[in-house]
């Protein structure tokens, strides 16, 4: 999902109505399980950000929970990874270059032969719009073994989840009274960003990105001449 997919996506996360806010609030750690298996699992789509934004949101009502929180949501991200994970290893390379591409899926596969758990780890920890559906698709492709995945996987989505579930016993109300009153400029603002996001997008996938693989593709049929 392009950036400014991944803004609009949170821009109407966080532009919501009261009764939306109490819905967060019932979801509880049973529903950061299920919005951690939709945002990591590959047939799946959940907003990007919805999970870091509920445990911001949780742990603001909910003070003292903050580390339950942050483990019910890194522990749906690493069921769903590992999903993405044990597809791909068993036998979904066409589909993971045909979905990303094969110059990045190659990059990828490089980054895993040089730094495999460091990738992994960097790539849980980054927040959105950081796509990271095809780090354990490609995990999985290289047969990176499991154990060491799964190790890294929960090492950075738990690191990221429980800095965000302790920041939001600080913010996350202030964050809900502060989007509640100035609805208006925040949403003007957010969109503002969302559309300058979309057309810097279209300008890389419809003009610098076709050069760069075109350039690539020759730079690549020299070497085999």
């Amino acid at each position: 999902m392009s950036a400014s997919g991944s803004r609009m996506n949170i821009l109407c996360l966080l532009m919501i109505s009261d009764s939306v806010w109490k819905w967060i609030h019932r979801l509880g750690g049973p529903g950061l399980i299920l919005l951690g298996l939709a945002d990591s699992a590959p047939f799946i789509d959940a907003p990007p950000g919805s999970v870091d934004i509920s445990v911001i949101l949780l742990s603001g009502h909910q003070h003292r929970w903050w580390i339950y929180y942050a483990l019910m949501a890194t522990v749906g991200e690493v069921i769903g990874g590992y999903l993405s994970y044990r597809l791909a290893e068993k036998g979904g390379q066409v589909i993971f270059e045909k979905k990303v591409g094969k110059p990045r899926a190659e990059k990828l596969y490089k980054h895993f032969e040089k730094r495999g758990f460091m990738t992994v780890f960097t790539g849980s920890i980054l927040p959105p719009p950081f796509p990271f559906t095809p780090i354990p698709m490609a995990a999985g492709v290289m047969q990176y073994p499991r154990k060491r995945f799964v190790g890294a996987l929960t090492l950075g989505r738990g690191g990221r989840f429980s800095a965000e579930a302790y920041l939001g016993t600080i913010y996350g109300q202030r964050l809900i009274d502060f989007c509640s009153r100035h609805y208006r400029p925040v949403m003007y603002a957010l969109i503002a960003l969302a559309v300058a996001a979309g057309i810097g997008a279209l300008v890389y996938f419809k003009w610098y990105r076709p050069k760069r693989q075109r350039e690539e593709d020759r730079a690549r049929q020299s070497a085999h001449q």
